[in-house]
């Protein structure tokens, strides 16, 4: 038995390892079919495996704090399309490569919806990064100081799914444009792009140093190709 979870454990297949004795008594106590067994095996061994690989994901992701669409309560805000939202998490937009964007004030729910999106893409294996607008702009800076800006443009663009949080919280200088632009224009009709903004579209100037070119730029790859939810009301964490 000794040998054989040596054996198990240098093939990698550290489930069947650490289980082999009660698996062993379950299926004598059951009189399973040999075949049967062995099937059992291979698919726990299976399920253990893809479970690692998407907490893998999860924690290459970055999600801050890991939320699910039951925990939203859409009773709350004055306004919120719910099935259109209930709609996002079948992920067609990823296979479709399509963007979303979530836009309404403080504490209505933005980043917990796109946080359970970037679960559920990681849930199906889907290679995900969440970020916050700033966080973009001070990797890719500090990335060109380091002489591998390439390479982090690279990683953001090639992402299944990127979430940039918080675009618009923070006004942005001309090179923190022009280096988000690099990853939106990377990833038009590639990649699917989750965006969560406190600012209507009309306001997108003051974003991006009212540069009406860079904005207009970004708009246009941005919306082409995407659904836009609109949350409306006060701020679920100062209800009180």
């Amino acid at each position: 038995m000794q040998k054989l979870q040596e054996n198990l454990e240098y093939l990698k297949l550290k489930y069947i390892a650490s289980n082999l004795e009660n698996l062993l008594k379950q299926a004598a106590e059951k009189e399973l079919d040999r075949l049967i067994f062995l099937e059992q095996l291979i698919l726990a061994e299976v399920a253990e495996k893809q479970q690692r690989t998407i907490n893998r994901r999860i924690n290459m992701a970055g999600i801050p704090v890991l939320k699910t669409i039951d925990e939203y309560n859409f009773a709350f805000p004055k306004y919120i399309d719910a099935e259109a939202v209930r709609y996002l998490f079948r992920l067609q937009f990823i296979e479709k490569k399509e963007n979303v964007i979530f836009c309404g004030g403080v504490g209505l729910g933005k980043t917990h919806l796109a946080s359970a999106l970037a679960f559920e893409a990681c849930k199906l294996n889907h290679a995900t990064c969440f970020i916050s607008a700033v966080q973009v702009i001070n990797k890719l800076n500090e990335a060109q100081e380091k002489g591998t800006l390439s390479r982090a443009l690279t990683k953001l663009i090639n992402v299944d799914l990127l979430v940039i949080d918080e675009l618009g919280y923070m006004p942005m200088d001309k090179r923190g444009c022009d280096l988000i632009f690099q990853v939106i224009s990377g990833r038009y009709e590639r990649r699917s792009t989750i965006i969560t903004t406190n600012r209507a579209y009309t306001d997108w100037p003051i974003i991006f140093n009212n540069d009406a070119t860079v904005t207009s730029a970004i708009l246009d790859r941005v919306l082409h190709h995407s659904t836009t939810i609109k949350i409306e009301g006060d701020s679920y964490r100062m209800r009180g």
